[in-house]
């Protein structure tokens, strides 16, 4: 979910390539079209695009022809917005969190495979101990650490669901100068690991083939297997 942003649209790339993938469906709110830079050997036949016109906030909401879709799934990368500025309290816990609680039902709904895996991007300095105080981003990052927590809940009440959490900090697409100059001064004011786009998504669709090596992957963990890629 979430397939029509900077990380999103990589990994639809990267998972075109990818032998072990046979079928990828990119829920977005517009329409997901294969990239144009596919490498050699891509199959982009692989691709399905489901547009939902709004991030729903209980699997009753979603229409049953989308449902359809996720029948078989092996695994899903939720990625949600973090661009919220205009949005009010209510709408980002509705997006942040409750959509996406409503996303692993429905497809947990729809019968999926077993193991099914369910990813779900979440951000630096979130924090799940709803009784601590982060020193940035207070309440948003609570909110995301709410959310990690009852995507963990809701895996452990189904059988053959497994859930994880990742924590990117500030991802970096190709040229992106200005942002990776930004991103290493925020890096040094809050101790937070930075990492390249691409090397992020090889990381997730890796989590989600081979099986959850950690809970949470901490930003700095990312850095690191970033890092050791080959």
């Amino acid at each position: 979910t979430g397939a029509s942003g900077l990380c999103g649209q990589e990994l639809v790339r990267q998972s075109l390539t990818r032998k072990e993938i046979t079928s990828i469906v990119a829920v977005a709110r517009r329409p997901v079209v294969a990239p144009d830079n596919l490498p050699a050997g891509a199959d982009a036949s692989k691709l399905r695009s489901v547009v939902v016109k709004d991030y729903f906030a209980t699997a009753d909401e979603y229409p049953e022809d989308v449902r359809k879709e996720f029948a078989g799934a092996a695994a899903t990368v939720a990625i949600l917005p973090t661009q919220l500025g205009s949005y009010t309290k209510e709408e980002i816990r509705r997006v942040c969190l409750e959509s996406a609680v409503a996303g692993i039902d429905v497809m947990c709904q729809a019968g999926p495979a077993k193991p099914f895996r369910f990813l779900y991007m979440s951000g630096a300095g979130a924090e799940r101990d709803q009784s601590k105080r982060p020193k940035v981003m207070a309440e948003y990052s609570l909110l995301r650490g709410e959310a990690e927590s009852e995507v963990l809940a809701y895996a452990a009440k189904h059988d053959g669901v497994e859930a994880s959490a990742a924590r990117p900090g500030m991802i970096f697409g190709p040229g992106q100068i200005p942002r990776r100059i930004f991103g290493a001064v925020i890096g040094a004011l809050t101790c937070m690991w930075n990492i390249n786009n691409d090397a992020l998504c090889r990381i997730l669709l890796d989590q989600v083939i081979t099986g959850f090596t950690k809970d949470p992957l901490s930003d700095q963990d990312l850095s690191r297997m970033a890092k050791e890629l080959n």
